[in-house]
């Protein structure tokens, strides 16, 4: 059952094992140094469809049969699933879902959507409320420039703090066994806003978030940086992993030896033009599901905190001049 520990996190008692995973990427993405980890790699930006946004459809379905096969599931099986993107009211999940019949929740948490929905997928089994179910997140960097910032015809011009939104998607299937790779415990963000309004530097906006979300963990667990393998970020990118280590060791915190980022994993900065590095819902989603899984199977960690972040912005809040508040959604993930 769930359990609360301290004032914002959850205690998954039987710990919910992820059971199956998928990942898909698009062309610059296996351009990068994660290549050989995704399951599937879509070189057209199209995916043979005629939008950007039919693509990212294809996207999530794709990354959901991957995890399904791999759990040894049938679509039939899965209670429900959590599933969110980029995209105005969803259209990424709910038209790329529709043909599998599972049961739908929408998500949206931005750029932390796959933290959101991994945890809602978790607390659906440790509940009782499901004995199978699944998450699946994703975004596209064209649909995402034409809806947020510029179609990429207008050849727009982008500042050294701006981050490039991964095409991809990863899904996860979760399920009550006693062994496996598990959901241990999830604390829940809160809405941050300290006064960023720039769009071109989402970096800066979520750091804050994820800075407040460690904190709060910590504190509820009585755990130190030092107890985790790994603490990953979801696409804080150059800009706001510097962020988030001043917030932090303002307050006495360093993570700096435990800390990467999504976001700085999925591309070559050196040779590849992402400025401050990568974004999106499928960035922290693509990279959970191959990279970060994989060092689960081979042994190379064993106990690490995932979190991921999200801009809470849409393109009328932006034109309308508000500023961007931000969220982080933080899951404890290990074996067990």
């Amino acid at each position: 059952m769930l359990k609360r520990t301290g004032a914002y996190t959850i205690e998954f008692e039987n710990q919910p094992v992820i059971a199956g995973w998928g990942s898909v990427a698009g062309k610059k993405e296996a351009e990068g140094p994660l290549k050989k980890y995704f399951d599937k790699i879509i070189y057209d930006s199209y995916d043979g469809c005629d939008t950007f946004e039919q693509a990212e459809s294809m996207f999530q379905g794709e990354a959901l049969e991957k995890a399904l096969e791999r759990s040894k599931t049938h679509a039939n099986e899965v209670d429900c699933v959590f599933a969110g993107d980029l995209l105005n009211q969803c259209i990424g999940s709910s038209f790329g879902l529709m043909k599998f019949g599972i049961p739908y929740l929408g998500q949206y948490g931005a750029c932390s959507t796959m933290a959101q929905s991994l945890i809602m997928a978790a607390a659906a089994v440790e509940s009782g409320g499901a004995e199978i179910s699944a998450c699946v997140t994703s975004s596209h960097f064209a649909s995402a420039e034409r809806q947020y910032r510029f179609p990429l015809e207008y050849g727009g011009v982008r500042t050294p703090t701006a981050q490039w939104t991964v095409t991809g998607a990863g899904s996860c299937i979760l399920k009550s066994l006693k062994k496996g790779i598990c959901v241990a415990r999830a604390t829940v963000g809160r809405i941050v806003d300290l006064g960023v309004s720039d769009a071109n530097n989402m970096g800066a906006a979520m750091a804050p978030a994820a800075a407040q979300t460690l904190e709060c963990y910590l504190e509820d667990t009585k755990t130190s940086p030092e107890d985790y393998d790994m603490i990953i970020t979801g696409d804080l990118g150059e800009v706001g992993s510097k962020s988030l280590y001043d917030l932090l060791e303002r307050d006495g915190i360093n993570i700096r030896k435990q800390h990467n980022d999504c976001g700085l994993m999925i591309f070559e900065r050196s040779n590849q033009d992402v400025h401050s590095g990568g974004s999106g819902c499928g960035c922290a989603a693509s990279v959970l599901c191959s990279k970060i899984m994989d060092d689960f199977q081979n042994g190379i960690v064993q106990n690490i905190l995932f979190m991921a972040t999200g801009a809470l912005m849409s393109p009328t809040s932006s034109g309308q001049g508000a500023n961007i508040p931000s969220i982080a959604h933080l899951v404890n993930i290990k074996i067990k």
